[in-house]
């Protein structure tokens, strides 16, 4: 928030009206088991878990008003990583300063960290049992109609004229016919976006969050704002500076001790570089990520097999916590093909640590870092520009997902044309997982079925088409 902002009046949402007083500041011990209780409920992707923080902190505990939660929600869309975690993150900061933001932050991913480790171990363990194999078939056809899901979703909000359109095209062809990086993507939609909002700036303008006419609540945290009390918020390059003397070791020193310890070609440096420079590019939600993910964790360096990958995804779409944590399972399975003298199941171990490291040590840094300025930067209208046109480019980045998990769920053989894409073998199609998949999109997109049921549905419907 601009310096100004902290000594200016509060807006409109906090002035006292007809409504209620707002209540106490909840102490860092009552916060504590809110932050734990959201933590362990958050299922359902980003939408369910913004939706579970919004129902929690702005309509029951009145700890935040509609406004500001909204004001923070599109702060943390602006940053790379998880954004309800951030948001999270953010709203703990906000009342209850670091130690606060730390242990809502924590508690957002701890337990979908620990059901992940949880997951992983079985999977590596009993993977090829009949019954488990049977499982995995129909949840892979599940994953399918998620995407999808999250295609039209995304689509939907971003997609609002035909240059919007165009950028979703041009980036679902650069990255799926010449295999064009994620963040050489993110990057050039940014710059189309930045200049393009100079001649035509009104096909540029990023749509809101929330819903118009939304009830609006006099916070806790609006109450301090008028009070005074959130003097953290205000910029201080002194603070600026501790912040990044701390966080950056904290994110970048393990990953450099075992950079020195095992050498460049360790699997531990290459997971360690690769998601650290991923927490630096990973706008546009976790589903655009994990285009990127998946084509160099299968591609790239050989860490895992394509269904592999879409196993992950169903794993990480059954446990709370942000949905990245899929990439909790890739360094799981890293490290554990390459232990390097470790028992196998502790190197897994760490190197799901290490990748949950440097993929969540870094939101702290921009929460803490970034707060106090990023406010003034959303009155800027070419940054809201680059902003749009980035999240078309995520549009084709997700369809991307969705066609690459397809042709591995549906077609049991891919060939090479020697360049491009690999292309299906039609005759390979298995007609199972095509039913599956097929039921599933009918289930969620026609008739509104959640997430949770229509993967247990579709693990059941494995269960009896996969078994022998």
């Amino acid at each position: 928030m601009p310096a100004t902002a902290a000594a200016s009046p509060p807006p409109s949402s906090a002035d006292p009206g007809d409504a209620l007083p707002p209540p106490a500041v909840p102490s860092l011990r009552e916060a504590l088991g809110v932050w734990a209780r959201i933590g362990c409920l958050s299922f359902g992707g980003p939408a369910g878990q913004i939706a579970l923080m919004h129902k929690e902190l702005v309509e029951e505990r009145r700890w935040i008003g509609e406004e500001r939660f909204l004001h923070a929600l599109n702060y943390c869309m602006l940053l790379p990583g998880p954004e309800a975690q951030q948001l999270a993150t953010y709203v703990g900061w906000l009342m209850h300063r670091t130690l606060g933001g730390l242990i809502a932050g924590l508690l957002f991913v701890l337990p979908g960290a620990l059901v992940m480790f949880g997951l992983s171990v079985l999977y590596v363990l009993w993977r090829d049992a009949p019954v488990v194999d049977a499982v995995f078939f129909g949840v892979k056809a599940a994953v399918l109609a998620v995407v999808l899901e999250a295609v039209i979703r995304i689509g939907r909000r971003a997609l609002k004229n035909r240059v919007m359109v165009a950028i979703a095209a041009a980036a679902f062809v650069l990255i799926f016919v010449f295999k064009v990086p994620f963040p050489v993507i993110v990057l050039g939609a940014a710059l189309f976006g930045w200049l393009g909002a100079k001649r035509r700036p009104e096909l540029f303008r990023a749509g809101g969050h929330g819903a118009s006419g939304a009830p609006r609540h006099i916070g806790v945290v609006d109450a301090m704002f008028a009070r005074g009390e959130l003097d953290h918020l205000r910029p201080s390059g002194a603070r600026a500076l501790k912040t990044l003397a701390i966080w950056t070791p904290v994110w970048l020193a393990p990953v450099g001790v075992l950079f020195a310890l095992t050498g460049s070609s360790s699997v531990w440096s290459e997971l360690g570089a690769f998601f650290s420079s991923m927490a630096m590019v990973t706008f546009g939600g976790a589903y655009a990520v994990l285009a990127y993910v998946a084509q160099a964790a299968v591609d790239t360096f050989g860490w895992m097999r394509p269904g592999e990958m879409v196993d992950g995804l169903g794993l990480a779409e059954t446990t709370p916590g942000p949905l990245i944590m899929v990439t909790q399972f890739v360094g799981f399975l890293a490290a554990y093909r390459a232990p390097g003298g470790l028992d196998p199941l502790v190197a897994g171990a760490l190197g799901s640590l290490l990748v949950t490291w440097v993929t969540f040590a870094p939101c702290f840094l921009w929460i803490f870092l970034g707060g106090p300025y990023v406010e003034a930067l959303r009155s800027n209208a070419a940054l809201s520009a680059a902003l749009s046109a980035v999240t078309a480019a995520v549009v084709g980045v997700v369809a991307n997902l969705g066609l690459w998990f397809a042709l591995h769920v549906l077609f049991r053989e891919q060939t090479s044309l020697g360049f491009g894409p690999d292309l299906p073998v039609l005759a390979s199609l298995d007609w199972r997982a095509a039913l599956l998949a097929g039921a599933a999109m009918v289930a969620m997109l026609r008739f509104g079925v959640g997430m949770i049921p229509t993967l247990a549905a579709c693990a059941l419907g494995g269960l009896v088409l996969a078994l022998p």
